[in-house]
C-alpha cells in the first residue's frame, strides 16, 4: 500500500538532501521566530509534518489505513475544480463521494485522475467513434468491440452509447449492446437512442425504437414521451406530434415545460397559432408552470390571431409573476397596438420598456416613429430620433425614410434633402419607399422636376416601379401638366390592377385644368365602367364636373351608387345631395329642420338645375341656400362664374331670384353683371338690375360706376352725366375712374362743352 501511494502521480517527488560533512558544533539554544513563504505540499500526508501538528479533538479519529488517501483525492478535486472555474457552464466537474479505502485504491488503479469515466470506458467510446468514417460494408461493431466483451457494465455501456455523435454508431453499438450479458432492457437506454435519432431527423428509426421499447415490456416515462414529442416538433411533423400527444394524454402523463415549449415553438413556426393557443390552455389546465419562453411564444401567437387584448392580459400576467419580457415581446405588442389604433397602450408599453432599462431595437423605434407620424406629433418623432442617437441605436433605411417624411411635414425641406443624402452616403438607400418619400417631399413643395429626378435615379439603379411608384410618378406629371406622360403612366398603373381613387382624381383634375371637358366626361364613364372604388374626394370631383356640365342622367346614376355606400351617409356634403335629389316638394319646409345643408353641395346642385333649365328645382335649392344664412358667398361664386363665361341669362335669373327672396348679391358681383349688360348693349336689363339695388343703403360706388359705364357703352351720355350728378349730390365721391367715364362719354358725344364745369373741375383736379 505504501509503495502504491508513493508512486502516485498526485505526489511530488521526494526532496534530495546533501550529506552533512561538517562536524556538529555545540551552540547555545536561543529561541528564534522564523516565517517562511514556502508552504508544504497540500497533497502530502499530515502525519510527518512536524511544523503543522494535527489539531487536538475531543473525539479522536482512528488513523486511516491508506495513509490519508481520501484527503489526497479531495485535495486533487479542489485543484481540478479551481481549474474549471473559467470554463463556463458546460464544464463537467466529477461528483466526489465518500469511498471506502478499498474503493480508493481501485480508483487510483483505474487512473481516472478526476475524469468522468474510467480508461476502459473512454477507450470504448473512442473505438465506437472510430467507425464514423467507414462505409456500411466496412462497419463491423463486433470486431471493434471484441476487446470489451464482458468488461463493460450496463451503466458503462449506456455511457458509451450516450457519448456517440453519429446515428449509425448509435445504431450499431446499441445492437451489440443488446447481445451482452450485462444488458437489461430499460427505458433509460431507449431514451438515449431516441434522443440521438431525433437530433438528426431519423424519425422512422425513432418510431421503430419506441415500438421496440413497448414490445420489451418497458413502460415509457415522461422523459421518453417528451423525447419523442421533441423529435416530431423539431422536424415539423405536427400531425404525428399532436396524435402522439393525444395518446400521452390518455395515459395521464404530465410533461415538462421544456417539452411544451418545444411543441409550442414548432407549431408557431408553421403559423398554426390556433393550435398554439389550444395547447397552451391544455398546459395550464394540467398545472404545468410556464416560463418566460412559454409566455413569449404564446403572446406572439395571440397577436397573430388578432387577440390583442388577450395578449396584453398575458403580458401583464407574465410581469406580475416576475418574468422579465424580452425586447422582442415589447416590440411586437407596441407594433400591434399602433396598427389597432391603441396609441395610449403603445406609449405605456414603451414607457415600461424604458423603466426596466431595456434598450429598444430599431424596429421598436420605427414603430413609434410611425405612430408619431400618423398622429402628426412631429416634435416627439424628432425627440425620439435624438434619443436613438444618444443611445447609439443604429438607424436603418425605414427610420431614415420616416424621418424624411417628418421633415417634409414640418416644412424642413433642406433637412429632408440632407437626410436623403446621408442615407445614400451610408449605403442604406435600397428601398423604393425611401426614394418615393423624398419625391413626395419635393411634390409638397411644388417641385415636380426634382421629384422626377429622384424617380429617374431609382430607375437607373434597377429598382422596379411598384404600384405606389406609378402613383407618385403620375402626381409628378399632373403637377407639371404633361398630359401625354400622365396618360401613359395611368395606363401603366392600370396594368397593375384597378387604378386607385386618388390617381383617378388626379387625372380628372388635369383634364379640367386643361379645359378638356370631353375627355373628362369620357374618363368618368371609363372609371365607372371599370368599377373603381370611389373615395370622398373623387366623388366630389365627379359631382362637380357632372353638375357644371348639366349631365343629369349620369348624376342620378351616381347618386344611386352613393345611396348604397354606407361610408358616406354621415358626411354632410353627400347627405345634402341625396336629400335634395330624393325628396318631394312637401319636404322643402322640413328640410332645414332635419339637417344643416352643405352650401358647396347646394351650389353645385343649383348649377346643375340651371344647366338643365329646371328652374323649379333651382329656385328650391336657392331658397335653401339663402335660408342657411351662409349660402350667399356660394351664390356669388356661381353668378361670378356665369359672368366670366358671358352667360348673362343665368346670371340675371339667379340675381332676380335672390332679389325676390329679399336678399342681394355682393356689390362687386352686381357691378360686374351691370357691366356685362352694358358690354352686350342690353341697357334695359342693366337699368332693371340697377333699379333693384340703387335705393339700398349698402349700395357702393362700384355699382354706380358700372351703371355709368353701361350708359357710356350704350351711347347714353346725358343719362351717364345725370347719374353722376345724382350720385355726387348724395355721396360726393365718385372717384377718378367714375369721373373719367363721364368725361369720356361726354367727349365721345361732343357734349363736353355743354358740361364744361364738370370738365373744368376734372382738369383742375389733375
Amino acid at each position: 500500500m505504501e509503495s502504491l501511494i508513493l508512486k502516485s502521480p498526485f505526489l511530488p517527488p521526494p526532496l534530495k538532501r546533501k550529506p552533512n560533512t561538517k562536524s556538529p558544533k555545540t551552540k547555545p539554544k536561543i529561541p528564534i521566530t522564523a516565517k517562511s513563504s514556502i508552504h508544504s505540499d497540500p497533497w502530502s500526508s499530515t502525519g510527518g509534518n512536524i511544523s503543522k501538528p494535527k489539531p487536538k479533538s475531543m473525539n479522536r479519529k482512528n488513523p486511516l489505513s491508506d495513509d490519508n488517501a481520501r484527503g489526497i483525492i479531495k485535495a486533487r478535486a479542489r485543484y481540478l475544480s479551481a481549474l474549471r472555474k473559467n470554463q463556463g457552464p458546460h464544464a463537467q466537474t466529477p461528483k466526489w463521494i465518500k469511498r471506502t479505502p478499498e474503493q480508493m485504491v481501485q480508483y487510483l488503479e483505474d487512473d481516472r485522475n478526476g475524469h468522468l469515466y474510467g480508461r476502459h470506458v473512454v477507450a470504448a467510446i473512442k473505438a465506437v467513434r472510430g467507425m464514423a468514417g467507414k462505409r456500411e460494408e466496412e462497419r463491423d461493431v463486433r470486431m471493434v468491440m471484441r476487446g470489451f466483451v464482458g468488461k463493460l457494465s450496463f451503466r458503462e455501456m449506456c455511457v458509451v452509447l450516450k457519448e456517440q455523435r453519429g446515428w449509425r454508431e448509435v445504431r450499431d453499438f446499441f445492437a451489440w449492446m443488446k447481445l451482452q450479458l450485462s444488458y437489461r432492457p430499460s427505458v433509460i437506454v431507449y431514451t438515449i437512442v431516441l434522443r440521438i435519432y431525433g437530433q438528426v431527423g431519423k424519425i422512422k428509426l425513432a418510431e421503430q425504437t419506441f415500438l421496440e421499447l413497448l414490445e420489451t415490456g418497458c413502460e415509457p416515462d415522461e422523459i421518453a414521451f417528451g423525447t419523442m414529442l421533441c423529435t416530431y416538433a423539431r422536424w415539423g411533423r405536427h400531425r404525428a406530434m399532436l396524435s402522439f400527444y393525444s395518446a400521452i394524454e390518455e395515459r395521464r402523463i404530465i410533461l415538462s415545460v421544456s417539452v411544451y415549449n418545444f411543441m409550442l415553438s414548432s407549431l408557431q413556426k408553421k403559423s398554426l397559432h390556433g393550435r398554439v393557443i389550444e395547447l397552451w390552455k391544455q398546459m395550464v389546465d394540467k398545472g404545468v408552470m410556464p416560463n418566460s419562453f412559454t409566455y413569449t411564444v404564446v403572446i406572439g401567437s395571440l397577436v397573430k390571431q388578432g387577440l390583442c387584448e388577450e395578449a396584453l392580459k398575458m403580458f401583464n400576467e407574465m410581469r406580475n409573476i416576475g418574468h422579465l419580457p424580452e425586447e422582442a415581446t415589447y416590440s411586437l405588442l407596441i407594433s400591434t397596438s399602433i396598427k389597432s389604433d391603441d396609441h395610449d397602450v403603445a406609449l405605456r408599453l414603451y414607457e415600461d420598456l424604458r423603466f426596466r432599462g431595456i434598450v429598444p431595437s430599431n424596429f421598436t423605434c420605427a414603430s413609434l416613429l410611425t405612430l408619431y407620424y400618423k398622429t402628426e406629433d412631429y416634435a416627439k418623432a424628432l425627440s425620439l430620433f435624438t434619443e436613438m442617437q444618444s443611445k447609439r441605436i443604429a438607424a436603418d433605411e425605414v427610420i431614415y425614410g420616416l424621418l424624411i417624411r417628418v421633415y417634409g411635414k414640418l416644412g424642413l425641406y433642406e433637412d429632408a434633402q440632407k437626410t436623403f443624402e446621408e442615407t445614400e452616403r451610408l449605403g442604406l438607400l435600397s428601398d423604393e419607399k425611401t426614394y418615393l418619400s423624398m419625391a413626395q417631399v419635393h411634390l409638397s413643395f411644388q417641385n415636380s422636376e426634382k421629384a422626377l429626378n429622384v424617380i429617374d435615379l431609382m430607375k437607373s439603379r434597377n429598382i422596379w416601379l411598384s404600384r405606389f411608384a406609378y402613383i407618385v410618378l403620375l402626381q409628378c406629371y399632373v403637377m407639371k401638366g404633361e398630359l401625354g406622360s400622365a396618360e401613359e403612366t395611368f395606363q401603366a398603373l392600370s396594368k397593375t390592377g384597378h387604378p386607385d381613387a386618388g390617381s383617378c382624381n388626379d387625372m380628372l383634375n388635369l383634364y379640367v385644368k386643361l379645359n378638356l371637358i370631353e375627355k373628362a366626361k369620357d374618363f368618368i364613364v371609363q372609371i365607372r365602367n371599370n368599377k373603381v372604388d370611389f373615395d370622398e374626394q373623387l366623388y366630389k370631383t365627379v359631382i362637380e364636373v357632372l353638375c357644371k356640365e348639366g349631365m343629369l342622367k349620369d348624376f342620378d346614376q351616381l347618386i344611386e351608387e352613393m345611396r348604397t355606400n354606407n361610408c358616406f351617409k354621415d358626411i354632410r356634403y353627400f347627405h345634402t345631395i341625396i336629400k335634395v335629389m330624393r325628396r318631394d316638394n312637401k319636404q322643402c319646409e322640413n328640410f332645414m329642420v332635419s339637417i344643416e345643408p352643405d352650401t358647396v353641395a347646394l351650389g353645385l346642385l343649383l348649377a346643375l338645375f340651371l344647366a338643365v333649365d329646371n328652374f323649379v328645382k333651382a329656385e328650391e335649392v336657392l331658397r335653401l341656400l339663402v335660408g342657411t344664412g351662409k349660402g350667399l358667398p356660394t351664390v356669388n361664386q356661381l353668378v361670378g362664374k356665369f359672368i366670366r363665361e358671358g352667360d348673362i341669362c343665368q346670371a340675371r335669373r339667379v340675381n332676380d331670384q335672390v332679389t325676390n327672396l329679399g336678399c342681394r348679391l355682393d356689390s362687386e358681383i352686381i357691378a360686374s353683371l351691370i357691366a356685362l349688360c352694358g358690354r352686350k348693349g342690353e341697357l334695359k336689363q342693366a337699368q332693371e338690375i340697377f333699379a333693384a339695388v340703387a335705393d339700398a343703403p349698402l349700395s357702393e360706388k362700384s355699382v354706380f360706376i358700372a351703371m355709368i359705364d353701361a350708359y357710356a357703352k350704350c351711347g347714353k351720355s346725358e343719362e351717364a352725366y345725370s347719374l353722376y350728378k345724382d350720385f355726387s349730390e348724395t355721396v360726393h365721391d365718385l372717384g377718378a375712374v367714375g369721373i373719367g367715364m363721364v368725361v369720356n362719354a361726354l367727349t365721345n358725344s361732343g357734349m363736353i362743352v355743354d358740361y364744361f364745369p364738370c370738365y373744368h373741375w376734372f382738369s383742375s383736379d389733375w
